[in-house]
């Protein structure tokens, strides 16, 4: 199996040490630029790359006949930032393979564990192809996680990493003998660009909500980011709400 990995975050390490621990070796690597990158230093120790085979940010599109001609099976993408040209999707023999935080086909697209609150949609990860249309290729393999009524859209996407993990490990087998099966996307689903969420970030006061609508909106944006979370608007200064739900 030859691969190229594409990654960033902490979960992208873990994934690239346990393809490591099976004894394969990336061909090449795509890491995020200094400015935006969470652990490229630890994807560069692991891969045992040379500098050559090593891209940064938006660098491996100028290289798209360097890396054509490492005959690669796959190019792994792990909570990869970057657009990926149709060139790179087409370029390995089985398929550009993604991660993806979500059950899909529901919450394609971003913030994702603060729609599975706010939509009250399935939740979960999926191992898919990847397309030209964003979270709508084949699905290899995919778990769910329940969504707790304690969960905000923080703790749950804690939570999904390691189902994320989980669901590569247990798809692993059929990767590397070079056949996994996929299944396509029968259904529309839902779909979030990132500014969906600032849409529903002001908490109007003069406005009537139920209880569980609200409750949910503040769970949904309540996230690591404090620009994210709800907010309320009262004598001209803006009010931040971050929720933390415990269970007696």
């Amino acid at each position: 199996m030859k691969y190229a990995f594409a990654g960033d975050r902490k979960i992208s390490v873990a994934i690239l040490k346990f393809i490591i621990s099976k004894g394969y070796k990336p061909s090449a690597l795509f890491i995020s630029d200094s400015a935006k990158s969470s652990h490229c230093k630890e994807l560069i120790g692991l891969s045992g790359l040379t500098d050559d085979l090593i891209f940064r940010g938006n660098s491996f599109k100028d290289n798209f006949e360097k890396i054509q001609a490492l005959n690669l099976d796959y190019i792994f993408g792990i909570h990869f930032p970057y657009i990926i040209p149709t060139e790179f999707l087409k370029m390995p023999k089985i398929g550009f393979l993604n991660l993806h935080p979500a059950y899909l086909p529901y919450n394609k697209g971003w913030h994702t564990p603060s729609w599975a609150i706010i939509d009250e949609t399935p939740y979960g990860a999926t191992l898919h192809f990847m397309t030209e249309k964003l979270d709508e290729g084949n699905i290899i393999h995919q778990k769910k996680i329940e969504v707790k009524p304690s969960d905000t859209a923080h703790t749950l996407y804690k939570r999904v990493m390691k189902v994320e993990e989980e669901v590569f490990c247990e798809a692993f087998e059929s990767l590397k003998n070079l056949n996994p099966k996929s299944t396509q996307q029968t259904h529309v689903g839902t779909n979030h660009s990132k500014k969906d969420l600032k849409n529903v970030q002001e908490i109007n006061l003069n406005k009537s909500y139920s209880g569980k609508e609200l409750v949910n909106l503040l769970r949904g944006l309540t996230t690591n980011k404090i620009e994210e979370a709800a907010y309320f608007i009262e004598g001209g200064d803006t009010y931040y709400i971050q929720v933390n739900i415990s269970k007696q």
